[in-house]
């Protein structure tokens, strides 16, 4: 049997932009994306702590170290500049695998998006 877990987790980041005429996909900080084991293009899942909102959309890689976490496209319309949300990524393991499974989970400044030395 496999289940699905959670892999990579970017812990209460500040919304920094909304782009509406972009493609689609959520663009994340470089050096958090590493940070959190999330790889380019990977799926992620997104909820927003200020109005509730829950998407699912694909990473890609922003400025690093500019702090740059974008909502593209018709993500855009689920957050505004300003909201603080969630950012995570699942994977897919073996039953045993994931009994003894950790994920990587960091816990960004909210006010920058840097990373907590």
């Amino acid at each position: 049997m496999q289940v699905q877990l959670l892999k990579s987790k970017i812990h209460r980041v500040t919304v920094t932009e909304a782009d509406l005429n972009y493609i689609g996909s959520i663009t994340i900080d470089e050096e958090l994306m590493e940070a959190a084991n999330i790889l380019q293009n990977e799926k992620v899942f997104i909820v927003n702590n200020n109005n509730g909102e829950r998407l699912e959309t694909y990473a890609i890689k922003g400025e690093r170290g500019s702090g740059v976490i974008c909502l593209n496209g018709a993500a855009a319309r689920k957050a505004a500049p300003g909201d603080v949300i969630i950012i995570m990524a699942f994977g897919i393991m073996d039953y045993e695998e994931a009994k003894t499974f950790k994920p990587t989970v960091i816990f960004p400044d909210t006010a920058t998006n840097k990373l907590i030395k």
